[in-house]
């Protein structure tokens, strides 16, 4: 196309309807006119990242459809069952090394919430339906997936399910800026309300303003109804900074993530949420800090020195013996001064 003034102006206009678009997206939230053009672009295009990833990778098909049987103990013998069969599976090939122990992680901390979950890859990374930090995976509404489902890897919160296909989905990250879950603190108990910042770390507006908080303490997911879209008790991440707000009615913490959402590949999607809240069980058992030596035994330890080592004194000479190489001088004594 050549630069004439009408092609100048036809890109200002598709510019112009392009922002008004996005705009009523926005404002529109759940019940955005778009909605079905979302969805429609989801079916079309759904269906090719699949097929892309699946030439990629050919055992992207082995980690799916975890279920669940009804009881905690059936749930257990399942998933160390299903979980031996995987191991297996993704032995035969060195690239799925680090892979394997992102499965046995996400069904452990599966296993230890009560979650039961779906299996699912990381087929695609990047803006997409108007979100800026979202990924696809390669599971849908055939394998049991719907809207505000919670989405976990081994390490904790990954995000929520925003847009749902027949074989993929959507998912938005927990550092998205428009991501906000409810907490809870380790111990405590103290509520607030997690918001993604990007690249930063997560932002918590803790209710209670006077509570006691300290870089270190964890966070976990505090719930919703029917476990949509958050299940509770999701491990979130630890406090890193504490702002001061003096006269505030609420408490802002900064919170960095337990998941490092750059490198993601396995999650799972918690299609049924537990039967009660697990609490603060799913986080992992917190470091204890080594052992430091007591004060007596240090001082015993510089006190024991070798012979001739530096800082020793030489041994003292018995009352009347005679300096050695000096044969019949008698010795002096030590220390007594002279005409006493």
């Amino acid at each position: 196309m050549r630069d004439t003034r009408e092609s100048r102006l036809l890109l200002i206009l598709l510019v112009a309807v392009a922002f008004a678009l996005i705009t009523v997206d926005i404002k529109g939230g759940a019940s955005s006119p778009l909605n079905g053009a979302r969805r429609t672009a989801a079916d079309v295009f759904g269906p090719v990242e699949r097929g892309a990833a699946g030439a990629v990778d050919p055992i992207a098909r082995t980690v799916r459809a975890i279920r669940d049987s009804g009881t905690e103990q059936q749930r257990l013998d399942q998933i160390g069952a299903e979980n031996t069969a995987l191991r297996q599976k993704l032995a035969s090939s060195d690239a799925a090394t680090g892979r394997t122990k992102q499965l046995d992680d996400l069904l452990r901390t599966a296993g230890t919430g009560g979650y039961t979950i779906k299996a699912a890859q990381v087929i695609a990374i990047g803006a997409a339906q108007g979100f800026s930090w979202t990924i696809t995976i390669d599971a849908g509404s055939d394998d049991g997936l719907q809207r505000d489902m919670t989405v976990i890897n081994g390490a904790g919160l990954v995000g929520r399910v925003t847009t749902v296909a027949p074989t993929t989905a959507t998912v938005l990250l927990a550092t998205d800026p428009g991501f906000t879950a409810g907490t809870r603190m380790e111990g405590s108990g103290e509520i607030g309300f997690a918001a993604g910042q990007g690249q930063g770390p997560l932002k918590v507006q803790l209710l209670n303003g006077k509570a006691q908080v300290k870089p270190g303490d964890r966070l976990v997911t505090f719930g919703s109804q029917s476990g949509r879209p958050f299940v509770p008790g999701v491990p979130v991440g630890s406090v890193t900074e504490v702002e001061a707000t003096p006269g505030e009615l609420t408490k802002t913490v900064l919170v960095q993530p337990f998941v490092s959402f750059t490198s993601l590949d396995l999650v799972g999607v918690v299609v049924v949420p537990p039967r009660t809240d697990p609490r603060d069980s799913v986080l992992p058992p917190v470091p204890s800090p080594s052992p430091t030596p007591a004060p007596a035994q240090a001082a015993a330890a510089q006190a024991v020195q070798p012979s001739g080592a530096p800082g020793t004194q030489p041994a003292a000479q018995p009352t009347g013996a005679q300096p050695a190489g000096v044969p019949g001088q008698p010795a002096q004594p030590a220390d007594s001064p002279t005409g006493n």
